[in-house]
């Protein structure tokens, strides 16, 4: 069974070094990775809440806690990030969304 929180990397579209999604570069590019890590930490934060609301274990909330700080970590890393990893951590971001709103997750 596949996680969604790891997306497999072949799933994830190939750009090329330094091209970000959609053709978009510089500050457009840079914003657009970041709206799409919020997004997932947002769905994490969402998931968290109705979790506890339906009485959860702790792990499964220590578990959406764990992904959704990596979410943050990666929000943060993108503040210096270059256009490459900004490229990538977008790819990743793009493909984790999907998988995490996709009616079987």
């Amino acid at each position: 069974m596949h996680d969604p929180a790891t997306p497999d990397p072949q799933s994830a579209p190939d750009h090329t070094p330094g091209s970000l999604p959609d053709g978009q570069d510089g500050a457009a590019g840079h914003e657009a990775a970041v709206e799409l890590v919020e997004k997932v930490i947002a769905w994490y934060s969402r998931r968290m809440l109705a979790e506890r609301r339906a009485g959860a274990a702790g792990e499964t909330l220590s578990e959406l806690a764990a992904r959704r700080q990596a979410c943050l970590e990666d929000r943060d890393r993108l503040e210096d990030a270059d256009a490459r990893e900004t490229a990538r951590l977008a790819a990743l971001y793009a493909a984790r969304l999907k998988d995490l709103e996709s009616p079987a997750s």
